[in-house]
């Protein structure tokens, strides 16, 4: 093993760029022989919060990383297990002197951030965590009297009103000494099948691809557009936020530098994009002030309330067979692209949650299972807002209607052809209302699995049975 003397260690998590990446650049300018490493989770077959296509995502993104990292002069090094036996026998074998890491902003990541602290104290080692995951700590946007909002809009206005930190400088070249790693991983590290799924290109060049194009195409139209799923009008940046493939602050930059030569319309279609970066964080802030979200209701007036069980109505979900057009189209994208426009999640989660009455955190777990952008914090949000019962939530008697949703957002049946080929011949307007004639809209498509109108009434009755209950 060559020389690691006074060599320091960047443990690459959800930031698998070298562009814009806080740890590994103040890792970088401290001039030592530099250990980038990953750690590969331990974990066979089935996890609550991943499925294959993230995981196939992910095996792209750390191929991409291992070749930038080439660039530069350095070696990704891969091991496999808990961080905390990871990097003690790393440490131990390297005589690393420091430790620098970007902070995770979910609860089970900052779990094991603490572990890695005591483990650097009691090694003697430097420990340099970083924030970087967002432009804007869950600490740094309170209320007045410092507490954590509940609401969006006025956390949003307090967002908005911060100085944002800017892109870092290009990073300097790097030195790698010879340190013993795994191979790049494929799925079938974690026992995992390789998807079906037509994924988008993996990798940081590809992510900033995207940026490029969202910022010089999409943008500009983003308000007009963004709630039409046939239409390309969404940023598509989600998965490379989630993977730190580009940073949240390149973005902002970008997005602002955008709008200074903007016309009016379009500068307001740029703060409407810039707020769903407030989303974003919001539902970060969240999560980190009520980490109890990801198992109950945000709402306590809402805990406890009655659900259905699983069957065959939540198979239909799953695999796209409900007999709502829209519904079904939104599954099988998920299930072939593992990417569910924005509009159409919560047109889906709703109609689980409010049409067969199934607890959400089913379409939560599902959902993450098949998503390349899920991202803890914003799905549990997305979730139980369309539940009913999260922070700044739908109210409860809010409750979509899915022909109707069509006919203001598919109006032409364009995103539910694309996605269901047995409908290609079917004339969009019978997109917009149950059959009437009670047969099915085409061979081997179903007939609605349940009557709208009817659950509606009936998601009604539940809930205001259970706030009577609890009064």
């Amino acid at each position: 093993m060559a020389d690691t003397t006074e060599a320091v260690i960047h443990w690459f998590r959800r930031d698998l760029r070298v562009t814009d990446n806080t740890a590994l650049w103040h890792a970088a300018e401290t001039g030592r022989p530099l250990i980038p490493v990953y750690l590969l989770s331990d974990w066979k077959k089935n996890h609550h919060w991943t499925g294959p296509n993230r995981q196939h995502f992910l095996c792209g993104c750390l191929e991409s990383l291992a070749k930038n990292l080439k660039e530069l002069g350095g070696n990704l090094i891969l091991r496999q297990g808990s961080a905390l036996e990871a990097l003690r026998l790393l440490i131990e074998q390297t005589a690393a002197t420091a430790l620098y890491y970007n902070e995770d902003p979910d609860p089970f990541g900052k779990a094991v951030e603490k572990e890695i602290r005591a483990l650097c104290q009691e090694l003697g080692v430097e420990c340099h965590a970083h924030a970087d995951a967002t432009l804007h700590g869950p600490d740094e946007v309170l209320t007045q009297s410092a507490f954590p909002y509940k609401v969006f809009t006025p956390y949003s206005r307090n967002w908005l009103n911060l100085d944002k930190p800017a892109p870092l400088p290009k990073i300097k070249p790097v030195f790698t000494p010879q340190v013993s790693s795994l191979p790049l991983p494929d799925v079938s590290f974690w026992e995992l099948e390789k998807p079906d799924a037509h994924l988008l290109e993996p990798g940081e060049r590809a992510a900033r691809e995207r940026l490029k194009k969202a910022i010089a195409e999409k943008i500009q139209s983003y308000a007009d557009v963004r709630d039409f799923p046939s239409a390309d009008g969404t940023s598509r940046i989600s998965q490379d936020l989630r993977f730190g493939l580009v940073s949240i602050r390149t973005v902002f930059a970008k997005a602002m530098k955008a709008r200074e030569s903007a016309k009016p319309a379009e500068r307001a279609s740029i703060d409407i994009f810039v707020k769903e970066l407030a989303w974003r964080e919001f539902y970060f802030a969240v999560l980190h002030h009520f980490p109890n979200v990801l198992e109950e209701e945000f709402n306590a007036d809402w805990r406890g309330l009655p659900w259905d069980e699983p069957g065959e109505s939540f198979e239909a979900w799953k695999n796209g067979q409900t007999g709502f057009p829209i519904i079904d189209a939104g599954m099988r994208e998920l299930r072939q692209t593992g990417f569910m426009h924005n509009r159409v999640r919560m047109i889906t989660a709703m109609f689980l949650t409010k049409d067969l009455h199934i607890d959400w955190r089913l379409g939560e777990s599902w959902f993450m299972q098949q998503l390349v952008d899920g991202e803890i914090a914003s799905n549990n949000g997305g979730w139980q807002w369309s539940a009913g019962t999260g922070a700044d939530a739908a109210p409860y008697f809010r409750i979509q209607n899915p022909w109707s949703q069509t006919a203001k957002f598919d109006p032409d049946g364009i995103y539910i052809k694309r996605w269901i080929p047995e409908l290609a011949k079917v004339h969009p307007t019978r997109f917009l209302e149950p059959p009437k004639d009670g047969r099915p809209l085409a061979a081997n498509y179903p007939l609605p699995i349940v009557d709208h109108k009817t659950e509606r009434e009936k998601t009604l009755r539940i809930f205001k049975r259970h706030r009577e209950a609890a009064t």
